[in-house]
């Protein structure tokens, strides 16, 4: 079985797979005669053709150390994660290697981050650490295979 060691995310360490959604340093403008900080377009929600839509996804926790087998990927549109509530959950993501994961990454994402993912990114499933959690997710429904599956051979998650 492989290991590999869960990171601490980071903007430039995300990029090849996706955006992060935290607000920025200073706010795009001020809104709502001045009361609200508006931290404008921080992603692109990719469709190709499909809807945009909002849900909210309810998942069991995980600890660390932390085993999968299965990524999966949607080809047709983007895929966003903004926890609802005040917990760190893991990120799993692979680059593609013609057409299949290649070697996972985990990242550590902290209380209030969320992440998009670029279409076609190879990703485990919604991974909250410890307890359960609610996330916000917008994607993309509409025409179109828009879920591959794959198992991988057994990968373990270290803190």
């Amino acid at each position: 079985m492989t290991s590999i060691k869960a990171r601490p995310i980071s903007a430039e360490e995300f990029a090849p797979f996706g955006e992060l959604l935290i607000p920025r340093d200073v706010p795009t403008r001020m809104i709502n005669e001045g009361r609200c900080e508006r931290h404008h377009a921080l992603a692109t929600v990719e469709r190709f053709g499909g809807e945009a839509i909002i849900s909210i996804l309810r998942s069991e926790p995980a600890s660390l150390p932390y085993s999968f087998a299965l990524l999966e990927r949607h080809p047709l549109g983007s895929q966003a994660f903004y926890p609802m509530g005040p917990d760190a959950w893991l990120s799993i993501v692979a680059p593609d290697d013609n057409g299949k994961p290649g070697a996972p990454i985990a990242f550590l994402v902290p209380a209030g981050v969320g992440i998009n993912l670029h279409a076609g990114t190879w990703h485990g499933v919604l991974t909250p650490l410890d307890r359960a959690a609610d996330f916000l997710v917008v994607d993309r429904t509409g025409e179109g295979v828009n879920l591959e599956e794959v198992a991988i051979a057994p990968v373990t998650v270290q803190a």
